[in-house]
């Protein structure tokens, strides 16, 4: 069987949120940098496989699959000895529940904040502060509810993790970086389930590539992590 073929940049966060799965999953992988400084995620032969342009891609000995979550999706159904998305209906539905919770309320915060505090002066643009203030101040907000679920479970949608969880990676180590907020911590139960995520071996392992190599299922050398974020 060949082996998967994962399309992406290590300095991509959607790069590293599928890259982190793929890990938890252990699932073996041949990464290939794509170089975004020099187009190549807009050539002809990347636009054939991506019509969007965008990062990262997947390549499953002939399927070809895009956009982050579905990725991952896709990932944790083949490999259901992950457990990364339960099969009991209920436990099911609240991770759904979960999964919804992460895009629309984390996400659709934490995009503009990695953004600005980390995209716009990787691009030698300038920073909009009011933007991250704003946005840290709505997430903040939708933190209390987390951590009044985080009180009754370990996880967000029970006491296992899924990818409802591991989807917040790794937009939240940026904000913490980056945006140097102490908004992941700053409550306690959400506070403990991040601190959590980021010390899975799947999130470390990910955050060390370099080189197009199959992916191994051990520890990468520790590395300065702010030339990936």
């Amino acid at each position: 069987m060949a082996i998967l073929k994962f399309y992406g940049d290590t300095l991509s966060t959607s790069t590293r949120r599928v890259g982190t799965v793929l890990y938890e999953a252990k699932v073996p992988f041949e990464f290939i940098q794509i170089d975004r400084s020099k187009g190549e995620h807009k050539t002809p032969a990347y636009l054939e496989k991506h019509p969007f342009g965008q990062l990262p891609y997947i390549d499953d000995d002939g399927f070809i699959l895009f956009e982050t979550r579905a990725i991952c999706r896709y990932i944790a159904a083949k490999h259901p000895e992950c457990k990364l998305i339960p099969t009991d209906p209920k436990k099911n539905a609240l991770f759904e529940q979960a999964a919804s919770i992460e895009l629309c309320d984390f996400e659709f915060n934490a995009g503009p904040i990695v953004f600005e505090a980390w995209g716009k002066p990787r691009r030698g643009l300038t920073t909009d502060q009011a933007v991250i203030d704003a946005k840290i101040a709505a997430l903040d907000a939708k933190l209390d509810a987390y951590n009044a679920m985080l009180s009754k479970h370990k996880y967000l949608a029970g006491d296992e993790v899924t990818l409802a969880d591991l989807f917040h990676l790794p937009s939240a180590p940026v904000i913490e970086r980056h945006a140097k907020s102490d908004i992941m911590t700053r409550k306690p139960h959400v506070a403990r389930w991040y601190k959590d995520l980021i010390s899975r071996p799947s999130w470390l392992a990910f955050r060390g590539r370099r080189e197009d190599h199959i992916g191994v299922l051990n520890d990468f050398a520790e590395e300065d992590e702010s030339v990936y974020f």
